[in-house]
């Protein structure tokens, strides 16, 4: 039985990436970090499995990294672990070095102090932030990098000092250069599960409006759990190569935003440029179930755009070619399209309002009964 070690485990990535693996008949060793909350909910359904283990260990403790590579000797090793937002690498820039940089770094190093140099196969999550103010479209392995944010230079530093000790000490380790890539286990505070939990909180009367940054700015978006499949078989490939994973299409905010309303009912135009652009209610399709019980009305407007939301240097246009993937390692790059990556997030976060709005009635009606005295 093979073994692996996923650090960034309780992620996205991570928690698809252990699935996928558990039906490959992998023995799956995952890494979290000592923290006052722990956040696990990606991985709970996992954590009975005799296959599944868990680690202490953190990016920015090379001795945490050593006694846990030295204690597995994994067979494969999927950096995943990331400070992953660009924004927030604005507002921490050093965290986002030691950890997207220098972490790397230290995978690679406990890789070879622990003598698994000529055994174990090393995937790097690079990023198509790399490209940045890019230099041309679509963006493959040789397209020049030129990263536009403290993440981005960060991630590009993972991204050399893997090609590095491939080359000086014959490793095995290569790069992912990960278009955006979304799920229903995306993190709230990125701008695709923002726009998915608004539509659900808009259309169930929860929130009244949502606030973005630039609608214009284009992305190359993929099904999160489609990607894990791309990482894993760049590992079984005959020799470490780096590797662009993406779909080939590209769409804007504003087309993600459209969609997404669209599959709660409501058909959005938007009227206006720049910062002053709108979404608007166009139309309501009385058939749509979501719809049954809204207040929403023709004209209403449900988006706008705030300055609070544009960054000091923003990448707008990404787009990847995902041919290589496709032609040595048979991956389909489209296996889940657009608009049924919209559709699946869109439908889990209008479940997910509504067992908050049921829990919110269920508290109401409580305190309303103790407060008459019907419950003591």
């Amino acid at each position: 039985m093979k073994k692996a070690l996923i650090t960034g485990v309780t992620g996205q990535d991570g928690s698809f990436l252990s699935e996928f693996l558990l039906g490959k008949d992998y023995e799956v060793h995952g890494t979290i970090r000592r923290s006052s909350v722990d956040f696990r909910e990606r991985i709970a359904h996992l954590e009975g499995n005799p296959h599944f283990h868990l680690h202490y260990a953190d990016l920015g403790d090379s001795l945490s990294l050593m006694q846990v590579i030295g204690k597995v000797r994994p067979d494969e090793i999927y950096n995943l672990a990331a400070q992953s937002h660009v924004q927030v690498s604005f507002d921490s820039p050093e965290f986002t070095a030691n950890v997207d940089a220098t972490g790397v770094l230290r995978v690679l190093e406990a890789v070879r102090l622990c003598g698994l140099t000529e055994t174990c196969h090393i995937y790097q999550a690079s990023t198509s932030e790399l490209y940045g103010k890019v230099e041309e479209v679509p963006q493959n392995e040789n397209t020049p990098f030129h990263p536009y944010s403290p993440y981005a230079v960060a991630k590009l530093y993972g991204h050399w000092i893997v090609k590095e000790y491939r080359e000086a000490y014959n490793m095995f380790c290569c790069s992912g250069i990960l278009f955006n890539h979304e799920s229903e286990r995306r993190g709230e505070t990125f701008v695709t599960r923002k726009i998915t939990l608004a539509a659900a909180r808009i259309v169930q009367g929860k929130q009244d409006k949502l606030y973005l940054g630039n609608l214009s700015s284009l992305r190359d978006w993929g099904y999160a759990k489609d990607y894990v499949e791309c990482m894993w078989l760049m590992l079984q490939n005959d020799k470490p190569e780096d590797f662009v994973i993406a779909t080939g299409v590209q769409h804007s905010v504003r087309d993600f935003c459209y969609y997404a309303f669209k599959h709660v009912g409501i058909e959005l135009e938007f009227v206006g440029e720049g910062s002053d652009e709108k979404g608007v209610v166009k139309s309501i399709d009385p058939q749509s179930p979501a719809i049954a019980n809204s207040q929403l009305a023709v004209g209403d407007v449900l988006i706008e755009v705030s300055p609070d939301f544009f960054r000091p240097t923003d990448v707008v246009n990404l787009w990847g070619d995902p041919s290589k993937a496709r032609e040595k390692l048979g991956w389909n790059p489209q296996k889940t399209t657009f608009e049924e990556l919209v559709r699946i997030m869109v439908e889990s976060d209008m479940a997910k309002v509504a067992v908050e709005r049921a829990s919110e009635h269920i508290t109401t009606n409580l305190v309303e009964y103790l407060e008459k005295g019907i419950v003591k």
